[in-house]
């Protein structure tokens, strides 16, 4: 058994909705969601080792996370 770590990041969903969708950059189309912050992270973690088990399944190498990923927030001022 081995342990990895992957950067999840957590969007907040559409207004009317709530909730919070997730990505995992490292592991092209790996996405999940969440009613909670808490749920969002937790199905996270499930999304992750499934779409591992699959590319083990597969005889597929695990992706490793690199320092490529930038998270950051930009503002940005917009004349209306």
């Amino acid at each position: 058994m081995t342990k990895r770590k992957y950067t999840i990041i957590l969007t907040p969903g559409q207004p009317d909705e709530g909730g919070y969708c997730v990505e995992v950059p490292t592991l092209p189309g790996c996405f999940t969601e969440g009613e909670t912050v808490e749920q969002a992270i937790c199905n996270a973690k499930e999304a992750v080792a499934v779409y591992l088990q699959s590319l083990l399944d597969d005889g597929l190498p695990l992706p490793e996370e690199t320092d490529d990923i930038i998270s950051m927030t930009a503002s940005v001022t917009v004349e209306v």
